[in-house]
C-alpha cells in the first residue's frame, strides 16, 4: 500500500501548488508546516535535468521571520552567532542561529531589506518563536511577524539565460549571495543570486500571489526551448555539493564548530550573542567530533533515520545522509565522526546498519 500526505490547513499548501500538481509532482516532504515538493520525474532523472537545463523550484517552504523595529538589529544579532555589525545593504548572509549552549536552531540566510527591518530566510525549524521569546525576555522593542513571501528558486546551468529573458541583462550583473529589486510587470520582485544547489540560479521573494503565478507562468513559457520543468531541492546534488541539510546532517544538538562552519562564528569581543562563551571553551579546547564525507562502496543506500557507525566494534559516530553519486560511482554520506577516527589517508572497513563497508573518509565538499 503506497503512503501518502493528508493536506489540511496544518500542512499549508503554497501559491504554486496547483502548477506544480499540474506538472506531475510525484512526492512531497512536510518542511516548516508547508508541502516541498521531493521529486518529479525520480530522483535520478530530477538530478540529471537540473545538471544540464534550467528548473521552477517551489519553495515556499523557506518562510521569512521579519524582525522590525529599533531594536531589530539587536535582536537578529542576539540569535546568530556570525558578525552582522557591518552587514551591508543587498547581501544575504549565511548565518546560523544558536541557542544558549552554542547548539545550532536553525541555518538560514539573512537579509537587511531596510534600515530597521531584518529578513530571516529560514530552514525547517520554528525560528519564529525563538525570536518572539527573546524578544520579550529582553523587553525588545521589535515586530516579529511572517510576512507572505513565497520563494519560487530558478535553478540550473540555463537559469541564467531564462531570467535574462525576463527580467533582462541587469539581472546577469548579480552577483553571488546578493540581491535587488527587479521588475516584472509593474511589480517589484526582491531577487538573490543564490539557491540551494551547485549548479548555479536566483531565488525570487514573491510577495503578491497573484503576479507570482504570472511569473511562473511566464518562466515556463519562455523557457520551453531551455526544457525548463519544475523540479526541487535534489538529494543526490546537494550531497555531492557538499550542501549540508539542517535536520539531516546537523541538529540542535550539535555546534556550528562540530559542524565545519567556523568561518561563520565570531569572538569579536563587541559581538553578543546566544551560546557565545560556550563556543569559546569549545574553541579554545577542540571539538572532539565533526562532520565529514564518507565514500562508502557499496551501490545502494536509503536513509529514513541516522544510522550508527562502528569500527572495530566501537561506535564512533553516526551517518546522516546518504546517496548513491552517479558522478562518483559509489555511495556518499555525511556523518558526524569522532575526531579520533578520523583517517584521511586509507580506506577503513566501517560497520554501518550491520553490513561491513570499506569506506574512504574525506572533506567536505567532496573531491574526485
Amino acid at each position: 500500500m503506497s503512503s501518502y500526505i493528508a493536506k489540511s490547513t496544518r500542512v499549508r499548501s503554497t501559491p504554486f501548488t496547483n502548477r506544480i500538481e499540474e506538472y506531475g509532482v510525484q512526492s512531497y516532504t512536510v518542511y516548516n508546516h508547508m508541502l516541498l515538493p521531493a521529486s518529479f520525474k525520480g530522483l535520478e532523472e530530477d538530478y540529471y535535468h537540473l545538471k544540464k537545463n534550467v528548473q521552477l523550484w517551489d519553495v515556499s517552504v523557506e518562510r521569512q521571520v521579519q524582525i522590525k523595529g529599533p531594536d531589530a538589529s539587536l535582536l537578529t544579532q542576539l540569535m546568530t552567532c556570525r558578525d552582522l555589525s557591518q552587514a551591508k545593504d543587498h547581501v544575504c548572509y549565511y548565518a546560523p542561529i544558536t541557542d544558549d549552549q552554542g547548539k545550532i536552531l536553525n541555518d538560514p540566510l539573512i537579509m537587511k531589506v531596510s534600515s530597521d527591518t531584518w529578513w530571516i530566510s529560514i530552514s525547517d525549524t520554528d525560528v519564529i518563536l525563538y525570536a518572539k521569546g527573546l524578544a520579550i525576555g529582553q523587553n525588545l522593542d521589535v515586530e516579529i511577524t511572517e510576512p507572505n513571501v513565497n520563494p519560487l528558486a530558478v535553478q540550473g546551468p540555463k537559469s541564467f539565460e531564462l531570467m535574462k529573458r525576463i527580467f533582462g541583462e541587469e539581472i546577469l550583473n548579480l552577483k553571488f549571495f546578493h540581491f535587488k529589486k527587479f521588475n516584472f510587470e509593474d511589480h517589484n520582485f526582491l531577487i538573490a543570486r543564490s539557491g540551494w544547489s551547485k549548479q548555479g540560479g536566483f531565488e525570487i521573494y514573491v510577495d503578491d500571489d497573484q503576479k507570482g503565478l504570472e511569473l511562473y507562468d511566464a518562466l515556463y513559457a519562455k523557457g520551453k526551448d531551455l526544457d525548463v520543468r519544475p523540479g526541487c531541492p535534489n538529494l543526490i546534488e546537494r550531497i555531492e555539493g557538499g550542501l549540508l541539510s539542517y535536520g539531516n546532517d546537523m541538529n540542535m544538538n550539535d555546534t556550528p564548530l562540530e559542524c565545519g562552519l567556523d568561518s561563520f562564528v565570531s569572538f569579536n569581543d563587541e559581538i553578543n550573542y546566544l551560546g557565545k562563551s560556550v563556543l569559546q571553551k569549545q574553541k579554545e579546547k577542540g571539538v572532539t567530533r565533526s562532520l565529514v564525507g564518507l565514500k562508502l562502496q557499496i551501490n545502494e543506500i536509503s536513509l529514513t533515520k541516522t544510522l550508527p557507525v562502528f569500527y572495530k566494534g566501537e561506535l564512533i559516530g553516526d551517518l546522516r545522509s546518504a546517496c548513491y553519486s552517479p558522478q562518483f560511482q559509489c555511495c556518499l554520506g555525511i556523518a558526524m565522526i569522532n575526531v579520533s577516527h578520523h583517517n584521511f589517508t586509507e580506506p577503513l572497513n566501517l560497520n554501518i546498519n550491520e553490513q561491513e563497508i570499506t569506506t574512504e573518509i574525506t572533506s567536505i565538499p567532496f573531491t574526485k
